[in-house]
């Protein structure tokens, strides 16, 4: 069940968030949130950057799904409209991906992307 609302301006999968909580819980606070920042650079002239976090700041917008919150600030969340964070097991590496409606091009990596 996708508790994702048309409304939001971005998504997290279910997969994704079973993720971070594994994550959080490993680090020994499941109180942690999953943070998405994109930054200047990277091969395609933007990047993703994951990371746990239990601090919400003034400019950040917090999304619950699936019992999980995702943390974005204000600046990246204007280059995630409609995007949705997704988490991927391959024979080569596991890692958070976004899917992102905004990038006009993404790298080979998934990590960067242009706009």
């Amino acid at each position: 069940m996708n508790h994702t609302s048309p409304s939001l301006p971005v998504s997290m999968t279910a997969r994704a968030a079973s993720r971070v909580q594994k994550l959080a819980a490993s680090e020994g606070n499941p109180d942690l949130m999953l943070r998405l920042v994109i930054s200047g650079g990277g091969c395609s002239g933007f990047s993703y950057g994951f990371s746990l976090d239990g601090d919400v700041t003034a400019d950040d917008k917090v999304f619950e799904f699936h019992g999980t919150k995702l943390v974005v600030d204000e600046t990246s969340l204007d280059l995630l409209q409609g995007a949705e964070i997704d988490f991927v097991e391959d024979l080569l590496a596991s890692s958070f991906r976004v899917t992102n409606p905004n990038a006009k091009s993404t790298c080979g990596c998934g990590t960067s992307f242009s706009i």
